[in-house]
């Protein structure tokens, strides 16, 4: 006699825990390439960071050289008045002496101005008054306190993108760990939330980091 049992066949395996697997997949793509991109204009955001605060210096140096030639030209208009004022010059070197006072203050008044120029820059300064030339060009010099604020706006906009890089790759785990635990389906659609929450985030925090960007 043959036996009517029927066969057993194997349970179907659950769409929704396929499905559950397939978007933690394809979230996991879509982070890694977010985290890409963000890598990518983070690196870019450093070196131009980078160039602001070698600019900083350069220019913080620049000024202090032309503060000392500045004190140095004081030094020598204070000995050359003195000098008239004891009046032991000789009348015929008289107008010698004053042509030099003269000179030696409109040197002091052109440091002061390129100064002042190098520290806020050619268009804070009304274009009569530039005074420095970069390049043999006149109008040109970025200045001290624009460079600080670059090299501050590049440093916020990269910290933001780190904090971004790193949402994205804890999204990452999350996904990886919501493939592996496939025998539990809400634990999975939980670390699915917590992908897209985490991306979500992380997507804005990197969107502001690109904002504040110069």
């Amino acid at each position: 006699m043959s036996s009517n049992k029927p066969e057993q066949t194997p349970p179907p395996t659950p769409r929704l825990l396929e499905r559950t697997e397939t978007v933690g997949g394809i979230l996991i793509a879509v982070f890694a390439a977010l985290l890409a991109i963000a890598e990518l204009v983070n690196n870019n955001l450093e070196e131009e960071m980078m160039i602001a605060h070698s600019q900083f210096v350069n220019y913080s140096n620049w000024y202090q050289s032309k503060s000392i030639k500045q004190s140095l030209k004081e030094s020598e208009l204070d000995y050359l008045n003195a000098l008239t004022e004891t009046g032991i010059i000789p009348e015929d070197k008289i107008k010698n002496i004053n042509t030099k006072i003269a000179q030696t203050k409109s040197m002091v008044l052109k440091y002061e101005a390129e100064k002042t120029e190098i520290l806020v820059g050619s268009s804070n300064v009304p274009r009569e008054h530039w005074a420095q030339d970069l390049d043999g060009e006149m109008g040109k010099i970025v200045g001290i306190n624009e460079w600080e604020k670059l090299t501050q706006k590049y440093e916020s906009a990269t910290k933001k993108f780190d904090l971004g890089k790193l949402l994205f790759q804890i999204c990452i785990v999350l996904g990886a760990v919501c493939i592996i635990i496939r025998d539990n389906k809400k634990l999975q659609k939980n670390f699915i939330v917590l992908m897209l929450s985490f991306g979500a985030i992380g997507i804005l925090i990197s969107v502001y980091g690109f904002i504040l960007a110069p």
